[in-house]
């Protein structure tokens, strides 16, 4: 029964804020699980390659101006949160639902 923040921070993919008073700095995935984290990393390299609404979100975040491991960390808490809604709802995969 988790959102999705909460699944983000346990698996250790929530962006955390690196600031101290007027200092401003960049945000990073930490702490966490570390196995989870690992596992939904080699999952969402593979998902950015060959799933067309993973592909396509990854390719947005890129022509942006991302950089490529800050695109593959949101693909990942995309991929993520949309692996727990369909636990939660225990509905399979389905592309009309989830678009980029």
């Amino acid at each position: 029964r988790l959102n999705r923040r909460e699944i983000a921070a346990l698996a250790g993919v929530a962006p955390v804020a690196n600031d101290s008073g007027n200092r401003k700095g960049r945000r990073r995935v930490q702490g966490g699980r570390f196995e989870i984290r690992r596992v939904l990393y080699m999952a969402t390299l593979t998902a950015a390659r060959y799933n067309p609404v993973i592909r396509a979100f990854y390719e947005r975040l890129r022509d942006a101006g991302k950089l490529p491991k800050v695109a593959l960390v949101a693909c990942m808490r995309k991929l993520l949160t949309t692996l727990n809604a369909m636990v939660r709802t225990g509905k399979p995969w389905d592309p009309s639902l989830h678009r980029a």
